[in-house]
């Protein structure tokens, strides 16, 4: 059993879910627990109070005690050290006293009647922040190259101080891999040089624990070479320390620190190594470092200090070994190794000791596994008292680092210590043993919620307490059965894992916690939800120009019962507070972005479950800066470097730099590119042009644009030179038959080299033994040769040439003299015709001596004489076709099938058209014909119909015949079966007997010659005659319905668009209602009235709206247009009216009695008696009130009268009917009858107070109502 409780504390610990110790109830029973206490090593601040925490937990609350030095501490006896109530902490006030007076060893004791727990020995120190001993240090004067330390030595402080160097502006001295600070503090020159000579080499401490920094003062080094060293020595022999009397030289590396080849040093486990080797040489040296006996740690090792200083953190056994460090430069090497001894201050294995809480009778075990280098003693005690001391207990036994309790009983409950310790340190552990007896209880709340995330693990406590300890049970929902297997893990403390949770694992769990003693039963619930996910970004890497804005979106899938809050952050902090950072639901957007909004922003969406976020990087881009400091070197006369430092390029890489040049001497003002380099050059050698006067500027270019331009260069200027090059572009053409003019492209005042720019003009004639002829040329880009022959070659050169000489040698380009119109005209013009529309013609070239002058092609001139049909006219309008190059032929397409033309040809060049040969004819074939000139329907019979046409305009050759063809059209435009019908060519009607009723068709006619048939004329047309309707419409009827009148027809029309449009019958203006048939053929006409007669027509409507065709008919709507139910003959009706004629003959004698029995009473006669003006008498016989003749209309009723106050005032008679009103107490008369029934408030006056009355209706009503039914 305690096997499987020491496993089951194990497993927990590795699962790291819950507290491994056993938690009691604070209300049962319990040792006392150290819950809180002080470090070890306690070092104090002199300046503040003094407070020593121990705070402990027990049933019953425990008292505390302490010890100074190992004897009892008597706080009662010190008036500045109090201790905190139900607390073991104390305070010590040393506003009156020096804190150092409470350096030592404390220790806190906790008792209760349940055992005794002691705290760690808690040493006590008051940090010290010690001033820096008054020194004079005398300049340094060190010879350039040597070594040189300067120390620094810190005031010993408690803590150690935080050793660095700075100058007298508080600003840190520059290191580097030739100027590092040790680890004690001093700084190490491997080398000086010149540029280290200053006088404020400072060395700073701060003491960390009193914030205080102390200054050593100002060191002054002075570095000289030795000429320096010779001509200072003396002033500086008497108060100057000097180093190396011989200048030195490169050398290889020897080590400053540590001295020697080899060392040694002692490491704790735990704690941090580190190493450092520093060496001297000229030029500096590199240092490594390697492990000889292994390899570094490298998850664990970093080099610092310019690879001088190594360190490895939370150092282990494995670390024990030898290192060594190489230092190297190209002169040689050095090494040096560091035998590194790692001990152990003591450290537990397995944890420390876990409480024990045992049943009556249950056994246990206190287990105090712990290890360390050297091995360390482990020591027990009970209590606080050395277990060897204490009470024998016969369940107890002791055997080294454990405790076994055997058949525990009620009394054995105490605190055990265990005591680990060797020569670098200590553990102390209390735990104790408490014997309980306590059914279960189950310490989780009621009905705790759990949320997990979908695919997330989910853990359900059920943390419980007992004595035995509980065995815990899990159930789902309402299922008898427990819950096991491998979708569950079930952990020794009482909780269930399911490892992936999904969402059928929502629901309702039952844990049950069972002992000897009794059972405990705990509900709680699962909730799984789905994760919170951001929508993948598709870039990782936003760029925006400067000035605009950008916009990242966080857009988030969530479950619907978690509400995601969104942060943003900026390089892992806040975002900056700007109005330029506007934060939406889903969304950042930065207007006006600066270059210092470039950075990291990450979208974070937390729910109170999970959260997700996603990263986007911003870089914002700019043009460039212009470049700047630009520099001419390595002048020559054709050439110079240029030089420039690139501006910032604002996160955009600069791709080229342009560079530009002005010409001061000849175009000043005018800036002209000269050439392009690449974005990662910062030089140009740029090739010049004599004789001008340069200034340069460079653009940079990167994908946002050019930046502005540099600051112009310096003016450089070329000496002026012969030209390099001659005019481009010589032509030789002639412009006259008898000339040659010579053009050229002139040279650019770039390319003149040199004043008095011009050109020097050559030319001769093409033939053997001609001569040059020259001509110097300037201010003029061509030259005009006379009288030369027509169209002769020439060769022709141009030259350049200013003050400084003549350029290099000119090609010769040939050139010709001007052109005259040809002379000779082509031989041998035949045709050869291909088809009726298509010809060829054939002609010999024209020799090139009758050209005189470029060829440029032939022309045929071709033109229609006639046609070969008597009906076609003469056509002498010409056309032509021009053929260039040197062709013998060409075809001549689009001719007219037989016709008759003539031709002839022309030879043209650069100056115009040659004679023409003589003419030739040729003829075309026949042709297909024209279409038929028209086509039209004559006449039209029941079931016949003639068609007349006219021969095509255009014959094209013999009419041999025609063809027509033709199919009838249905309402829907579709086409029947065709019929074929062959004509002769001399007829220009046809009749077709075989139409059928009622159809319409389609006819196409054709011509045709021998060649074959040529393209139709179409024509439709119907069969009709007077026996035919005039309408297309037939059986136009309606019929009246229970919701409107139905309209139906036929129609045989081609018309599509059918309507039917009505209104009433009269003599008045018409108001006709349009409604669509919409493709049908009937048509319901709603909302008709009653009795009256409708004008409706059938309407086929053609284009442009236009009544075509329509049919008139008149609907009349009688007076009942449905079928009526005669309500007087039903017997509801009957029955229900003889009994209202029932209910009125009772009413009318009802009220007769009445009337009869109002005589017979004194109080008749004394209302008669009454001569108020005001009182309105009633009619007898309707129970209407009587017209006044005073004509006092407007005196209101007696009975309606109401006083000021609001109440009704009473008549002084006392038998007044007011005093018999509904609501007065009842009287009676003399003679004892009841006179209650006279009030006010009738029969009649209940008939005229409206429809609220509940008595019966009027009779005369009745009889109205009675009538109107009948």
């Amino acid at each position: 059993m305690e096997k499987r409780r020491m496993d089951a504390a194990l497993l927990v610990l590795i699962l790291g879910h819950l507290a491994i110790a056993l938690e009691v109830p604070l209300d049962l029973p319990q040792p006392p627990t150290i819950t809180h206490q002080s470090p070890k090593d306690y070092i104090i601040d002199p300046r503040e109070n003094i407070t020593i925490h121990c705070e402990a937990k027990g049933k019953p609350h425990p008292s505390f005690s302490w010890t100074k030095d190992g004897t009892h501490f008597r706080i009662e006896e010190d008036p500045r050290v109090t201790m905190k109530p139900h607390s073991g902490t104390l305070v010590v006030d040393i506003s009156m006293m020096r804190a150092e007076n409470y350096e030592g060893v404390f220790q806190c004791t906790a008792r209760n009647n349940h055992g005794t727990a002691v705290s760690n020995n808690i040493v006590i120190r008051q940090s010290r922040s010690p001033l820096w001993s008054k020194e004079k240090n005398r300049p340094i004067v060190v010879q350039e190259g040597v070594s040189l330390v300067l120390p620094c030595r810190p005031p010993a402080g408690l803590p150690p101080p935080i050793v660095f160097w700075m100058d007298n502006n508080f600003q840190k001295l520059p290191q580097s891999r030739r100027v590092s600070q040790s680890l004690n503090g001093d700084l190490y020159f491997s080398n000086v040089r010149r540029e280290d000579s200053r006088n404020d080499y400072i060395c700073y401490a701060r003491f960390t624990h009193t914030q205080t920094i102390q200054q050593k003062q100002p060191i002054t080094v002075r570095v000289l070479n030795l000429d320096s060293i010779n001509d200072t020595m003396a002033a500086f022999y008497n108060d100057t320390d000097l180093f190396s009397e011989a200048p030195m030289d490169e050398r290889k590396p020897t080590f400053l620190i540590p001295p020697g080849s080899s060392s040694s040093m002692r490491v704790l486990r735990g704690h941090v190594l580190e190493m450092e080797c520093i060496a001297e040489g000229l030029p500096t040296p590199e240092v490594s470092w390697s492990k000889v006996s292994g390899e570094l740690p490298s998850r664990r090792t970093s080099f610092l200090h310019f690879n001088k200083t190594l360190r490895i953190t939370k150092v282990s056994e494995s670390d024990d070994g030898v290192y060594r460090c190489t230092a190297r430069n190209q002169f040689g090497s050095v090494d040096h190794t560091i035998s590194v001894s790692v001990k152990a201050a003591p450290y537990w294995i397995s944890g420390p000791p876990k409480n024990l809480v045992l049943a009556p009778g249950e056994n246990g075990v206190l287990t105090c596994r712990a290890s360390g280098i050297p091995k360390p003693l482990i020591t027990w005690t009970m209590n606080g008292i050395p277990i060897e001391n204490s009470p024998t207990d016969e369940s107890r036994k002791v055997e080294d680092d454990v405790i076994i309790f055997t058949d525990v009983q009620t009394g054995s409950s105490a605190v055990y210590q265990c005591n680990v310790s060797n020569e670098y340190g200590y553990l102390l552990s209390n735990a104790f043993v408490n014997v309980l007896s306590e059914p279960p209880r189950v310490m989780t709340p009621s009905n705790k919620i759990y949320q997990v995330i979908k695919n997330h693990p989910a853990l359900l406590d059920c943390a419980s307490f007992g004595s035995p300890l509980p065995k815990i049970t899990w159930f789902r929902d309402l299922s008898a059965s427990t819950l096991n297997g491998d979708n569950y893990i079930f952990h020794d403390n009482g909780t269930i894992e399911i490892p992936v949770a999904q969402a059928q694992n929502s629901g309702k769990y039952m844990c049950v916690a069972t002992n000897a003693l009794g059972i405990s039963k705990n509900h709680v619930h699962l909730e799984v939800k789905e994760p919170t996910r951001i929508q993948k970004q598709r870039e990782k890497t936003k760029t925006v120009q400067k000035g605009r804005s950008v916009v990242f979106e966080c857009k988030v899938n969530h479950d619907e019962t978690l509400f995601p809050t969104m942060t943003w952050l900026k390089d892992n902090g806040e975002l900056p507070d700007e109005e330029r950072f506007v934060v939406g639901s889903d969304s950042l957007t930065i207007v006006d972005v600066t270059e210092s909004d470039a950075g990291m922003y990450t979208c974070i969406m937390n729910t109170t479950l999970d959260h997700d976020s996603a990263t986007t990087e911003l870089n914002v881009v700019e043009k460039p800066d212009p470049p700047t400091d630009l520099e001419l070197t390595d002048q020559t006369k054709r050439s110079v470097q240029l030089t420039w430092t690139p501006g910032d390029e604002h996160n955009s890489p600069i791709q080229k730099f342009l560079i530009q040049y002005e010409d001061s001497l000849h175009h000043r003002g005018h800036w002209h590119n000269l050439t392009e380099v690449p974005g990662t050059m910062t030089t140009a050698h740029l090739k010049l042009s004599p004789y001008v006067h340069y200034t340069f500027r460079v653009f940079a270019l990167n994908a946002v644009g050019y930046s502005n331009a540099s600051s112009p260069s310096k003016m450089y200027k070329t000496d002026p030179a012969a030209p390099d090059e001659n005019p481009a572009g010589v032509h030789g053409i002639g412009t006259e038959h008898d000339n040659l003019v010579i053009s050229w492209k002139p040279l650019s005042n770039l390319q003149s080299n040199g004043p008095g720019l011009h050109y020097k003009v050559s030319w001769r004639q093409k033939k053997l033994g001609a001569e040059w002829a020259t001509q110097n040329v300037s201010s003029n880009s061509k030259f005009t040769v006379s009288g030369t022959p027509t169209f002769s070659p020439y060769e022709i050169k141009v030259q350049a040439v200013n003050n400084y000489g003549a350029g290099p040698e000119p090609a010769v380009v040939l050139g010709f003299s001007g052109e005259d119109l040809p002379i000779g005209t082509p031989d041998n013009v035949k045709a050869v015709v291909i088809n009726s529309t298509l010809a060829k013609i054939l002609w010999d070239a024209v020799p090139h001596n009758s050209i005189r002058g470029h060829l440029k092609g032939y022309k045929v001139y071709y033109w229609r004489k006639h046609g070969m049909h008597k009906h076609n006219p003469d056509h002498m309008e010409k056309d032509i076709l021009s053929f260039s190059g040197n062709h013998t032929h060409g075809m001549l397409p689009g001719l007219h099938p037989f016709s008759a033309y003539l031709f002839h040809v022309r030879v043209y060049n650069g100056k115009g058209e040659g004679p023409p040969s003589p003419t030739q004819h040729f003829k075309t074939p026949e042709g297909a014909p024209g279409p038929p000139t028209s086509l039209e329907v004559a006449k039209t019979d029941l079931d016949s119909l003639t068609l007349n046409w006219s021969p095509p305009l255009e014959h094209n050759g013999h009419i041999t015949g025609y063809t027509l063809k033709y199919q009838p059209v249905n309402n829907s435009n579709e086409l029947g079966p065709e019929e074929e019908l062959a004509l002769a060519a001399n007829e220009t009607s046809v009749t077709l007997p075989i139409l059928k009723y009622s159809k319409r068709y389609k006819f196409l006619l054709s011509a045709k010659t021998s060649s074959g048939a040529g393209p139709a004329v179409s024509q439709e047309a119907a069969v009709s005659d007077e026996a035919r309707p005039m309408s297309p419409f037939t059986n136009v009827t309606y019929s009246l319905e229970e919701d409107g009148a139905l309209i139906s027809w036929d129609y045989w029309g081609p018309e599509k668009n059918i309507y039917v449009e009505y209104t009433v019958d009269s003599k008045g203006v018409e108001d006709w209602q349009k409604e669509p048939a919409n493709g049908s053929q009937n048509v319901k006409l709603k909302g008709l009235k009653v009795g009256l007669s409708y004008k409706v027509r059938v309407v086929a409507e053609g284009h442009h709206d236009q009544q075509l065709h329509y049919k008139e008919l008149f609907v009349t709507v009688p007076a009942v247009a449905s079928r009526q139910v005669d309500i007087a003959t039903q017997g509801w009706f009957i029955g229900l009216m003889c009994a209202i004629a029932l209910l009125i003959l009772i009413l009318l004698i009802i009220c007769f009695i009445q009337r009869n029995k109002g005589g017979k009473y004194p109080v008749k006669e004394k209302e008669d008696a009454h001569t108020d003006p005001e009182f309105q008498p009633m009619k007898d016989d309707d129970c209407t009130f009587v017209e006044y003749s005073d004509n006092e209309d407007h005196k209101p009723l007696k009975g309606s009268r109401t006083p000021s106050n609001g109440t009704v005032k009473r008549d002084d008679s006392d038998d007044s009917l007011v005093d018999y009103g509904e609501g007065g107490d009842g009287q009676f008369n003399e003679d004892g009858s009841f006179i209650g029934q006279y009030s006010g408030k009738s029969s009649c006056r209940d008939n005229a107070e409206g429809p609220e009355s509940s008595e019966a209706p009027s009779p005369i009503n009745a009889m109205n109502s009675l009538n109107s039914f009948v």
